[in-house]
């Protein structure tokens, strides 16, 4: 007969009262590690997914996703005369929030330089790439978007060919992908009357100058479409991706473009260290902190329970001892209380965070390590908080039976 298990059939309702207490805060526990691998899955992902071998940001930033980041379009071709380099594009990414159908819409913008990118490299749920340059949009599915709606963004409609699964920003926002003019028209526009009110500016200074009274042409050009103005530059992007040669030195490409004046080099791991160590570190402190208070309360509930279970046996065993039950067998009656007590709430906490972390709003990436490494950590609340109980029962003397 289980000594352990006739007690716990005794005192069945507070057990697993407990379990499921101790299960729902196990939960959290696990669930605290999931989120923080999730944020650092997120604000990795796009530069995995983009697979470039340099960014080429703006100087003393650390841009494109972790710091804002400008760089003239030109840098394009400037880099692309560098030896060693096969390819280079222009990226452009920024965060857009907007009112769709009455509810609000927060998304991430990426510029794809179309044709040569097209997002076939997207890992698409329904529909497909873009296939013109402009008015197409490949959107996330967490952003609610169905195949072939149309949603209004600056003053043109784009229609949705594609939906992707997975591709979340740094924030947890929900990604959407045009082409590269498409992008900027969308990020640079402007209201009708302040576009009138620039040409009306650019109107006066003009005629207040010598050369504008001198040639009236120029009053008719300057009050046209700025992208038309000789002078101005085009929009500029966040960053520039590079792609080396097979065989090329990466260092001598890197000490090349960082001879620049205006411009600053990461490669994709300098990137990620940016994300992962700048952008999510508080985070993850944060989240650690939350995680070592869950494992202490944890402690402490099943410490304190094991302990009440152990005064209600205080006549049971008094008669064992006065009976000349051995000391193992009092311990170990309360130490597989403290294991079995731990392994139904693991147990618990294991499936139902297999059930909700999926309904989370944030990505839970939960891996198999996690769920050994709380194995170990349950296994080590058990032993220390039946210490305590065992310390108790030590102390109980078989006279107590007769009292």
């Amino acid at each position: 007969m289980n000594l352990a298990a006739q007690d716990i059939r005794h005192n069945l309702a507070r057990f697993g009262l407990t379990a499921c207490g101790i299960g729902l805060l196990l939960m959290i526990v696990l669930g605290m590690g999931g989120i923080y691998r999730g944020l650092v899955y997120e604000a990795t992902l796009l530069v995995d997914r983009v697979n470039a071998d340099l960014w080429v940001v703006q100087r003393n930033t650390r841009g494109p996703f972790a710091e804002v980041s400008s760089v003239p379009a030109n840098v394009e071709n400037r880099v692309l005369a560098v030896p060693g380099v096969a390819s280079s594009r222009r990226f452009v990414y920024w965060t857009l929030q907007r009112e769709v159908a009455g509810r609000p819409l927060r998304l991430a913008i990426q510029g794809l330089v179309w044709p040569y990118d097209n997002g076939a490299w997207l890992p698409l749920a329904a529909g497909h790439p873009l296939g013109q340059a402009h008015y197409e949009m490949v959107a996330d599915r967490s952003l609610g978007l169905q195949l072939g709606e149309r949603v209004k963004l600056g003053k043109d409609f784009y229609t949705v060919v594609g939906v992707t699964h997975g591709m979340t920003s740094a924030s947890g926002d929900g990604m959407a992908f045009f082409s590269l003019p498409d992008a900027q028209a969308i990020q640079f526009d402007e209201p009708g009357e302040a576009i009138r009110l620039q040409r009306n500016t650019r109107v006066a200074q003009m005629q207040a100058q010598d050369i504008g009274q001198q040639q009236p042409a120029l009053l008719t050009r300057v009050s046209g479409l700025t992208a038309n103005l000789p002078a101005l530059l085009p929009p500029t992007v966040s960053a520039v991706l590079v792609k080396l040669s097979p065989g090329a030195d990466a260092q001598a490409v890197i000490n090349t473009i960082q001879g620049w004046p205006d411009l600053t080099v990461y490669t994709s791991d300098q990137q990620r260290d940016l994300l992962v160590h700048g952008f999510v570190d508080r985070s993850r402190r944060q989240l650690g902190l939350f995680r070592a208070i869950l494992v202490v309360v944890s402690t402490i509930i099943m410490t304190l329970i094991l302990y009440t279970l152990t005064l209600d046996k205080t006549h049971d065993i008094a008669m064992l001892k006065l009976m000349g039950a051995r000391n193992r067998v009092i311990v170990g009656l309360i130490l597989q209380q403290a294991l079995l007590l731990g392994a139904i709430g693991y147990g618990l906490a294991a499936l139902l965070g297999h059930w909700l972390f999926p309904l989370f709003p944030r990505r839970v990436v939960i891996t198999t390590p996690d769920f050994w490494l709380l194995a170990v950590v349950v296994a080590g609340i058990a032993v220390f908080a039946s210490l305590l109980g065992i310390w108790k029962a030590m102390r109980i003397s078989p006279n107590t039976v007769l009292s």
